[in-house]
């Protein structure tokens, strides 16, 4: 739900490294007031690595964050997403269509693709999940009325010209990047690494600060992949990462740690609320997480809570007992 007492950013673009500048674009969310594209110089052009969210002004914000570098869309030769969510993959086809230029993002992208094409049946989708999690319906119809007024996100669904996967080098004036798979805080992540300058553009797999979220129902273990993708990164010793959201930083592995730190914590958070009763999702998030649920944080929680029982489910501690006569699933310790 917007925050109309926050003062909204505006676009602001900086050179962080030569040839590398970060576009730092305003969201519409609550405690993530702003997400990174990033510029990086190609011949007489650039590859521009994600794009902001779209929703009425954002194109003007990217001109500005661009203008600011001295730098336009129109001289955009690669786009490159690092994963299909809305706040990196939302202006791509504004992108596509005003440089004429490609986009290469990875394909395991149906968790986009399927809102971008039909909000609608997306939209009672993730109802149906929140209902067999256990949210009462009256929240449930205040979201629903909020997320059709707010919308997407997305400018429309443009299919990318090549899979990013493991293989495929990105081209610039700083060498080639290397596609790193990197799922778990969407099926689509990858993170792109400069091997020679041990630089990482991390998407939202490592940020500035611990924040986890994974994308629920369209993979079999998100937390798993997660954790999987963090040893790969770990393997690379990056000196430098370029963030999707807040500032670059340089403790590559204490991010690392501190993301496992959490992850383990909240595991055992959720194993322990579970163990020797039965209980809905929605009913363990305040337990999990230490506070009540409210408007701002109920749908990230959820969604994060399942995925720690998915986890759980899948490694043999928990298991999921049918709702009777069509009411919510539960969940119980093994």
């Amino acid at each position: 739900m917007p925050d109309y007492t926050r003062k909204r950013e505006v676009g602001r673009g900086e050179r962080v490294l030569p040839g590398v500048w970060r576009l730092r674009l305003p969201l519409p969310w609550p405690g993530v007031p702003h997400c990174n594209a990033w510029a990086i110089a190609a011949g007489d052009g650039i590859v521009m690595v994600d794009t902001g969210m779209h929703e009425p002004g954002s194109e003007g914000h990217l001109d500005r964050a661009l203008a600011q570098v001295n730098l336009r869309v129109e001289t955009t030769k690669l786009l490159v997403c690092t994963h299909a969510h809305a706040d990196h993959y939302g202006q791509a086809a504004t992108v596509v269509d005003r440089a004429g230029c490609e986009l290469w993002m990875h394909p395991d992208h149906e968790h986009m693709r399927a809102v971008a094409t039909d909000p609608d049946a997306a939209l009672m989708q993730r109802l149906e999940v929140a209902r067999q999690s256990g949210v009462p319906e009256a929240p449930l119809e205040a979201y629903r009325e909020v997320s059709r007024e707010r919308g997407h996100g997305v400018a429309a669904y443009v299919e990318p010209d090549r899979a990013l996967v493991p293989g495929v080098q990105v081209q610039t004036d700083l060498g080639a990047w290397d596609v790193v798979d990197t799922p778990g805080h969407a099926p689509s992540h990858v993170c792109l690494f400069q091997p020679e300058r041990r630089l990482l553009l991390s998407g939202d797999h490592l940020l500035g600060r611990v924040s986890l979220y994974y994308d629920y129902g369209w993979s079999e273990d998100p937390v798993g992949e997660f954790l999987g993708s963090l040893q790969r990164v770990e393997a690379l010793d990056v000196r430098l990462c370029l963030a999707g959201h807040g500032r670059t930083f340089s403790d590559v592995q204490g991010h690392i740690d501190a993301n496992r730190a959490l992850v383990r914590e909240r595991l055992a958070n959720v194993e322990e609320v579970v163990t020797g009763q039965a209980l809905t999702a929605f009913d363990a998030v305040p337990s999990v997480y230490g506070q009540a649920i409210t408007p701002m944080n109920a749908n990230w929680w959820l969604s994060e809570t399942l995925c720690y029982l998915r986890h759980l489910e899948v490694t043999g501690r928990t298991m999921r007992i049918p709702g009777a006569g069509g009411g919510p699933e539960r969940w119980t310790s093994a």
